[in-house]
């Protein structure tokens, strides 16, 4: 499947797409660990690391460490494609 039509599913398709976008946004400012991420974005914990695996199983996300001191970071695919990303995210109406 092409990035672009994973961005898509995973973003504009699924019910977690919002909260995947607003980690893929997060990410791209700086990586940050589950923790980190789920008080910046005040989402439960659980639901942190159950969409960054998502987004991880995708390629989507790369990880550095282990286990609750992982640190995420965008894949290298992703960032090349960070503007299409962005172009979904104006389209499904989110901010």
């Amino acid at each position: 499947m092409s990035m672009k039509k994973m961005l898509w599913w995973l973003i504009g398709g699924t019910r977690g797409g919002v909260n995947r976008a607003r980690i893929i946004n997060a990410l791209h400012q700086r990586p940050y660990n589950a923790h980190q991420l789920s008080e910046k974005l005040e989402l439960d914990y659980k639901t942190v690391r159950h969409h960054t695996k998502v987004l991880e199983d995708n390629q989507i996300l790369t990880s550095s460490g282990e286990k609750y001191g992982a640190m995420y970071f965008l894949s290298s695919k992703m960032e090349e494609n960070y503007d299409f990303f962005q172009q979904i995210w104006l389209e499904i109406g989110e901010d």
